[in-house]
């Protein structure tokens, strides 16, 4: 499928399903400051790491993003790089998103094409190579 198509049909949904979505989001936040990821709990383990042994792209990002909501920016960035680099992005996408919702109009589409997609698509890749090489160090 098609990012354009999955985006499509991501703006048919219904306004109060945007508003819940939002409402969702700020709850996990808030879970995620209160409760420390790097103390287990709620929070589950890597399914990868735990049958591989090796570190996804997404290794961290829970423990990166509460060091975050904390504001310890370089702590998060040691955990996990790749999701703190492309925080703004997902944010502005998020942001971009509900303003649809909320409004009912569209607003173009200036970063998503398909050069974009693959673009990241070999970041995440490389970035999932080169953290389980000993010349990227482990979180």
């Amino acid at each position: 499928m098609r990012a354009t198509a999955i985006v499509g049909k991501l703006e048919r949904l219904p306004r109060h399903w945007a508003a819940a979505a939002a409402a969702l989001a700020c709850a996990a936040g808030a879970a995620l400051f209160f409760l420390d990821p790097a103390h287990g709990g709620i929070f589950p383990p890597c399914p990868f790491r735990a049958l591989t042994g090796y570190l996804c792209p997404g290794c961290g990002t829970l423990r990166a993003l509460h060091q975050l909501l904390h504001g310890h920016f370089a702590a998060a960035f040691r955990l996990n790089p790749l999701s703190i680099s492309t925080l703004p992005f997902v944010g502005y996408a998020s942001a971009r998103s509900l303003l649809e919702a909320v409004t009912g109009r569209p607003l173009p589409r200036d970063f998503i094409r398909p050069f974009v997609i693959w673009a990241l698509l070999a970041a995440i890749l490389a970035f999932w190579v080169l953290r389980n090489t000993p010349l990227f160090p482990a979180s």
